[in-house]
């Protein structure tokens, strides 16, 4: 009807000059039913609360709402997105920077009446979530934006005199960028709670043996000026990222005390410590949580807390050295003897119940049992009080910083300074035995490593720089040497000369070997010398570590990894008895810690401390006071001396030419068949030398072919 028509192309036309109008309306989708809907939203919505329009047609693509950069914002704000982003100030209307020109008024103006088609090659596009579901941000304070300012301006090329390292540079520089260069530390243009709980908390390192003086920290309260307070945040995480270093792994690098130590252990990453930094809600606990969590570390923390407390363990009237005194004898230290065993009885006489005390003593203590007062007595009833204990005790708890934080359910644990071997369980003592370990001059090397398979009735490979210096030159003097020894000589598949020892009774390594592969070459294995376990001290060995009772401690081992395989012990000796080289794979490998300490806290909660029988606590403290600790915890590079690691792997003693004494007071393996062939020492470096494999065959405890 032409009535009709024109009705119609008044309606098209009064869209159109509505459309010219507004430009910012919203226009209303296909799942709108009233049109007029359009015409009555003149007003620009906000970003963040307008919905956006899904596409007309399928031949139209929809255009997602535009948004604006964000505004930094302080960190203490509630509405802080968990990740920076582009979000719309509540009162500024979106916009883009390129524009999109508005579709024609007669392509739109149907759509307000028949929705789109639907197909399955082109479906509606979904709203765009970006800016509406964004919470509304508050701005900065004008006193933060001017520190943001001066930021941004310290990241073009200007944090060199703060950032000394290249890479702290860009990884600092990508954090705050991807903040937008909004500070971590202040707030309207003063420090922060949090920063307040970090600068407390570095000023009490010295609860964990550092030093304070280590990690300066700004004094904000003294800072107005916004390029003063941006310097004072760059500072405050340089401090922050140098303590999570020491922390984690050290004051001191180890590779600067010896190149008998060796361990993996990485300092965190500078961008995952920032970043736990923004998440903690706890600051002190979040940096507290870089420093060590094993039992020994921690209980030498609360040692060393009482000690600066005032609360040392009262010293004892030690008792005075002399002559022991046989039963019936009258002796002045009888008095004092009574009172430290409690023995009731008068008089100066050393009676049987006094002797029956020191032996149970004796026996305790796994001290030589005589019943009479030796000097082996005396040092144990004395105890190693040094002078300067809580010097012992930081070099001890910084070489914890060494080793790996968590130690895991199972272990073992080697104390060299105390030559004892424990497996741990679950946080408890499993088994103890001890240990004989380095001389002072082939110290046992501080290290972990994994044990991965146990040997019985192993066979000593002769290594091959000491076959060709040492053994070759022996055999020229003396052809009949090695036979007398018990020791073969073969050649491997290159031509070379192989010795080896084959297993029996006479092998210097015993019945058997405890294998945790490692770069020194160490071991720990049985000795058919038992008479130095008897002594209280016990560093005679060239390295490696050889056991007391290895029988006990394989069925111990094997009890925990491989529990339903009937390991006992008298499976274990048959298996002895037998003959024949056996490799008991362990299907789930046991870290080996080979620990040096000096100080530590015994089962009975006292405060013990060892004799520093390698040096290491004398290099240790050192460095720590000297005038090179700036560059501590850097590492050094150490010249590998590969004669000297296959030295620590000779087993040391050998029953053939009796006993001697050795250099550490008292007896060692002086007699044994290496110090007495070549005078205890060992030529000069040699080249390097190629390990080869062992030309015999040999098999898992299931018959297979060991697989490593």
């Amino acid at each position: 009807m032409p009535g009709v028509r024109i009705n119609q192309l008044l309606a098209s036309t009064a869209v159109v000059l509505l459309l010219a109008g507004a430009p910012a309306v919203t226009l209303a989708g296909p799942d709108d039913t009233n049109a007029a809907a359009v015409s009555n939203t003149a007003a620009p919505t906000p970003a963040g609360t307008d919905k956006a329009k899904p596409a007309e047609s399928t031949d139209q693509a929809a255009t997602p709402a535009p948004t604006a950069a964000a505004t930094p914002q302080p960190l203490d704000s509630p509405n802080l997105p968990a990740t920076t982003g582009s979000i719309a100030p509540s009162s500024t209307p979106a916009v883009t920077a390129e524009t999109t020109p508005a579709p024609a008024a007669t392509t739109t103006a149907p759509a307000a009446t028949t929705p789109a088609p639907t197909t399955t090659a082109s479906a509606p596009a979904e709203p765009a979530p970006a800016a509406a579901a964004a919470p509304a941000a508050p701005a900065l304070s004008a006193a933060d934006t001017a520190v943001v300012d001066q930021l941004r301006n310290l990241s073009s090329g200007k944090y060199d005199r703060i950032i000394g390292n290249k890479k702290d540079r860009t990884i600092v520089d990508a954090f705050y960028s991807g903040r937008d260069y909004a500070p971590l530390w202040i707030t309207d243009g003063k420090v922060n709670d949090r920063a307040k709980a970090v600068i407390s908390y570095l000023g009490h390192v010295d609860r964990d043996g550092l030093d304070p003086a280590d990690y300066p920290v700004p004094n904000f309260s003294a800072l107005s000026e916004p390029g003063e307070l941006a310097e004072a945040e760059l500072k405050l995480d340089m401090t922050i990222l140098t303590y999570a270093h020491h922390a984690s792994t050290g004051r001191v690098h180890w590779s600067r005390v010896s190149s008998d130590i060796y361990y993996t252990l990485t300092a965190p990453e500078p961008a995952d410590v920032l970043a736990a930094m923004v998440e903690a809600k706890d600051m002190a606990k979040a940096l507290d949580a870089y420093e060590p969590r094993t039992p020994g570390y921690l209980a030498l923390k609360a040692k060393l807390a009482e000690i600066r407390a005032g609360k040392m363990e009262s010293k004892k009237t030690p008792i005075a050295n002399g002559a022991a005194p046989k039963v019936g004898a009258t002796d002045e230290r009888v008095p004092l003897l009574r009172e430290r065993f409690n023995v009731s009885g008068d008089g100066t006489i050393y009676d049987k119940a006094l002797a029956d005390a020191v032996k149970k003593y004796q026996q305790e203590h796994q001290l030589k049992v005589t019943g009479t007062l030796t000097q082996q007595t005396i040092d144990a009833l004395n105890g190693h009080q040094p002078d300067k204990p809580v010097d012992i005790i930081l070099a001890n708890m910084e070489r914890w910083r060494w080793m790996p934080h968590d130690l895991g359910n199972t272990y073992v644990i080697v104390n060299l300074a105390d030559f004892t071997l424990r497996v741990m369980h679950d946080g408890k003592p499993y088994w103890t035995t001890r240990i004989v370990d380095g001389k002072p001059e082939m110290p046992t090397p501080i290290m972990q490593a994994e044990m991965k398979y146990i040997t019985i009735n192993p066979t000593w490979n002769v290594p091959p720089s000491i076959v060709n210096h040492e053994y070759l030159p022996a055999l020229q003097q003396d052809p009949t040497v090695l036979d007398r020894m018990g020791l073969k000589v073969g050649k491997n598949p290159d031509g070379t000369v192989h010795i080896w020892q084959p297993p029996g009774e006479r092998n210097a390594l015993g019945r058997i070997r405890f294998n945790f592969p490692n770069k020194f070459l160490v071991y720990q294995h049985d000795t058919p010398d038992k008479y130095l376990f008897a002594y209280d001290k016990r560093a005679y060995s060239h390295g490696c570590m050889r056991v007391q009772d290895p029988q006990k401690y394989a069925e111990m081992l094997l009890s925990l990894v491989r529990p339903n395989d009937g390991y006992t012990l008298e499976r274990i000796k048959k298996m002895i008895d037998a003959g024949g080289e056996q490799d008991i794979q362990l299907p789930t490998f046991i870290p080996v810690n080979l620990t040096y300490q000096t100080a530590f806290v015994d089962d009975d909660g006292k405060l013990q401390f060892r004799d520093d029988v390698y040096g290491r606590d004398r290099t240790l403290l050192a460095i720590l006071k000297g005038d090179d600790r700036r560059m501590a915890d850097v590492a050094v590079e150490r010249r590998e001396d590969p004669s000297h690691r296959q030295v620590l792997a000779i087993p040391d003693s050998t029953p053939l030419f009796g006993r001697g004494y050795g250099n550490y007071g008292g007896p060692g393996d002086g007699g044994g068949f290496f110090s007495r062939l070549f005078g205890g020492g060992f030529a000069a470096t040699p080249p390097a030398p190629v390990r080869r494999a062992v030309p015999h065959r040999r098999e898992t405890s299931s018959g297979a072919p060991v697989q490593r």
